[in-house]
């Protein structure tokens, strides 16, 4: 899954918007999950990235409720 940039975020219709968020989420809980078991993940900065395009998301979201 690629991260995402803002301006693609604002491209995107609202429900494709929310699958990715959920997309996003499950797979930080699985990185997470595989870090506190103690076992080795393939790319330890995934977990950062993910969590900045989560907060993007949710950020831009937010802003077009408004």
């Amino acid at each position: 899954m690629a991260i995402l940039r803002a301006s693609e975020i604002r491209k995107m219709p609202p429900d494709q918007r929310r699958k990715r968020l959920e997309e996003l989420k499950t797979e930080l809980m699985r990185l997470m999950a595989m870090k506190a078991m103690g076992g080795a993940i393939e790319n330890p900065g995934r977990i950062r990235e993910i969590k900045r395009t989560i907060a993007r998301l949710i950020t831009i979201m937010k802003e077009e409720e408004k």
